[in-house]
């Protein structure tokens, strides 16, 4: 157990023992530093798997016949700054993606594309090809959003569309040390912030009647949630509509936040007041009032950047059933959270190596994590629970 603390979370539950889990290897070499993967949902392929590369490829797997594909889906690298944290950080097919052919990515411009300077976050949509369905049209952007950065790092990078079927953005605060222009407590920009648009609505987006400060003067009408660091990765439980958010803390404490499918908006996380539930700041505006405490916070030893994953929902293992699932970038630990008697109880499931960089779902809600450049599949090593949970 890594120093790792669990805070009340109004859910019912019991007591259950950790899943006993071990990786099952899939991709072994053929990619170069895969930073995230998604699924298209159920196409015809067999659940093909969707992996982006950090210099500004997407790449396909096949699970039924075991291959991942030496042509790119995309190749976008000649308008895309890599490196750091900086690169091809997320991607998203649209729900109807089989009759629209839409996907969407974000990724640091090059400063050559959508208006962008140098390192700027582009939000854009791309089409499938005509032709083949394994390959999409690399002449078919079209710029939804562009984000000005002050600096290099702290991108968040994580695309999802919800249960209400919005984009969903995840915005670090620029970067730097410390938030030294304030994003993470400033609604009047995009940086530090969890953003929700609807693509469909509008062009090239439009804004959600429903999000929590439309009309509210000074304030950006896209923001979902704020008083975040650097969300690298979120994800909805696809049973429950809950958002599950893996904040990347500074330089002690790493937290994970969370949002109940009830939520209408406006939760406020606290950074930079706080960094988890610690006192960070003492700046102008802090302590905030109605600041949300993460629901799991670990101290830095080993660990160092909190890597958000999800919570199982597949078929395969139905002793996992619930748990969610979570690491750290610099000790490879995996974690498991489960419900008991109203709190998170979290422990150690796996003792990774370093360079633990995403989680993912397949089309059935299997998880897959990703460390330097090989792809596993979670499975269990047998039935461990008494009792299930849902």
């Amino acid at each position: 157990m890594k120093n790792l603390l669990s805070f009340l979370l109004a859910l019912p539950g019991l007591a259950l023992a950790l899943p006993q889990i071990e990786l099952q290897p899939v991709i072994t070499s053929g990619l170069s530093a895969p930073i995230g993967l998604t699924h298209a949902g159920n196409d015809a392929d067999g659940g093909r798997l969707f992996i982006n590369e950090q210099v500004g490829r997407i790449r396909i797997y096949k699970p039924n016949s075991n291959t991942l594909l030496s042509t790119p889906f995309l190749d976008i690298s000649d308008r895309i700054r890599s490196g750091g944290e900086t690169g091809l950080l997320g991607v998203v097919f649209h729900p109807d993606y089989a009759s629209n052919g839409y996907f969407y990515v974000d990724y640091s411009a090059e400063g050559n594309t959508c208006g962008a300077d140098f390192d700027d976050t582009v939000i854009s949509r791309f089409s499938v090809s005509a032709g083949n369905p394994d390959v999409a049209d690399p002449d078919s952007e079209v710029c939804i959003l562009t984000i000005h950065q002050p600096y290099g790092n702290h991108n968040g990078g994580q695309l999802a569309f919800g249960p209400d079927g919005y984009l969903y953005i995840g915005m670090g605060d620029g970067g730097d040390g410390g938030d030294p222009h304030n994003n993470g407590q400033d609604r009047s920009t995009l940086l530090g912030s969890l953003l929700r648009i609807d693509v469909d609505g509008g062009s090239p987006y439009a804004i959600p009647s429903s999000n929590p400060f439309v009309g509210q003067a000074g304030i950006r009408p896209e923001i979902w949630a704020w008083g975040l660091r650097n969300p690298w990765r979120f994800s909805f439980d696809r049973q429950t509509g809950d958002l599950w958010i893996g904040d990347v803390g500074q330089g002690e404490w790493e937290e994970i936040d969370f949002q109940p499918a009830a939520s209408s908006g406006g939760e406020n996380y606290g950074w930079a007041c706080r960094e988890g539930t610690h006192t960070f700041s003492n700046r102008a505006g802090c302590p905030a009032p109605d600041m949300v405490d993460p629901i799991i916070e670990y101290a830095h030893g080993a660990e160092c950047s909190v890597t958000g994953g999800y919570r199982y929902r597949g078929s395969r293992y139905p002793d996992l059933k619930g748990v969610y699932f979570f690491g750290d970038y610099c000790s490879g630990v995996i974690w498991g959270a489960t419900p008991s008697g109203g709190n998170w109880l979290v422990e150690a499931a796996h003792d990774g190596p370093f360079g633990l960089t995403t989680f993912g779902e397949d089309p059935g809600g299997e998880i897959y994590v990703i460390y330097g450049n090989e792809v596993s599949r979670i499975t269990t090593l047998g039935t461990i629970f008494s009792d299930g949970f849902e």
